[in-house]
């Protein structure tokens, strides 16, 4: 039975990965709260990761071999995928942003970064002890 890094880690790394996106996003929406105009925008966590997951199964049976083929949808990246948030009170000036949410947004995707750091320090740990034979 072969063991690989991206095996024993799971989907934690693309996980990871994807948090600092989010976290980009909800930053840059932040910033924007006072920006006439702007639309406030998010990536859907689950559907993303969802879809990177399944990319990642396939690529062991399928490969573009050459340029003329089609990309596969699913690897275009976070950016492409993002939604517009939908405000619950409309501003008069078109901005979508609504500093509250964002900030709790951003909090509970920092929070899940950390957990996700957590979670790659612990297996790797466990990979270091299974090493070492301790």
């Amino acid at each position: 039975m072969k063991i690989g890094i991206d095996n024993a880690l799971g989907v934690h790394p693309q996980a990871l990965l994807l948090r600092a996106q989010r976290t980009e996003v909800l930053a840059r929406n932040i910033a924007n709260a006072d920006t006439p105009g702007y639309k406030a925008r998010d990536i859907d966590f689950h559907a993303v990761l969802k879809t990177q997951t399944a990319r990642g199964n396939q690529t062991a049976s399928m490969a573009r071999t050459n340029d003329a083929h089609l990309n596969d949808a699913a690897a275009a990246p976070a950016e492409t995928r993002m939604q517009y948030r939908l405000p619950m009170m409309p501003s008069l000036d078109g901005n979508t942003v609504e500093a509250q949410v964002e900030q709790a947004e951003f909090a509970q995707n920092s929070m899940q970064y950390m957990a996700s750091l957590r979670l790659i320090n612990g297996k790797l740990k466990g990979l270091m002890t299974a090493i070492k034979g301790e």
